[in-house]
């Protein structure tokens, strides 16, 4: 999707809590375990959601950790090298407060979606999700079907409202990706992410579900 720099999310630890990372929230508990592709028809030609499996882990920590493979707007130096095997060996990338899926194309892998719990009430809660895509499948618009599949994979699995996604106000292709999702701008949060020695301006993206089409 977009330009060559295409990630909305922010990184941080396994069991969450800091800045937002490549985990997310659950479904009330319940796991998937395997490999079942999560595919909604009429969303594009092919792009489709699945599990993480051990062998993706490669990946995940390219688009962590490699500069050339993550982009600039990931750029955020090097932490916590460990991060996603203890992950993938405590939950397997989905748990009670978070989760991750792979983006696919058939056979190919394409990056990686996520999304996490975040509480707006002591009895309510919403998503916030973030993607990172792999150099070589920026621009073709997977992006854009990743977040619509992964939207529609949440409402249908959780009883949310709303979906969020954040990304800096300079990675317009993150926004155009977002906003062609079904997406709505609704305001910039100035100074709210430290990235490659600087203080930058977020940008919040919200999603209801009177927003997807009947």
């Amino acid at each position: 999707m977009g330009s060559p720099q295409s990630q909305s999310w922010r990184p941080s630890g396994p069991g969450g809590g800091a800045e937002g990372d490549a985990r997310g929230a659950g479904h009330g508990g319940n796991r998937i375990r395997g490999g079942p592709v999560v595919h909604y028809s009429g969303m594009g030609d092919g792009v489709a959601l699945r599990p993480v499996r051990e062998d993706d882990l490669p990946v995940l920590e390219g688009l962590t950790w490699d500069p050339q493979t993550a982009g600039e707007f990931a750029q955020f130096g090097w932490f916590d090298p460990g991060l996603w095997r203890r992950r993938w060996a405590a939950d397997e990338m989905i748990g009670g407060d978070g989760g991750v899926l792979m983006v696919v194309s058939g056979e190919q892998t394409l990056g990686f979606v996520n999304w996490r719990r975040q509480p707006c009430t002591p009895s309510a809660y919403y998503w916030e999700i973030g993607i990172a895509m792999l150099p070589e499948a920026r621009g073709h618009g997977h992006g854009t079907e990743a977040h619509q599949l992964l939207v529609r994979y949440l409402f249908a699995h959780t009883p949310v409202n709303r979906v969020e996604a954040r990304t800096e106000t300079g990675n317009t292709a993150e926004q155009r990706a977002l906003q062609k999702a079904g997406f709505t701008r609704e305001g910039v949060v100035r100074g709210s992410g430290w990235r490659d020695g600087a203080w930058r301006d977020g940008v919040i993206y919200g999603l209801i579900r009177a927003d997807l089409p009947i």
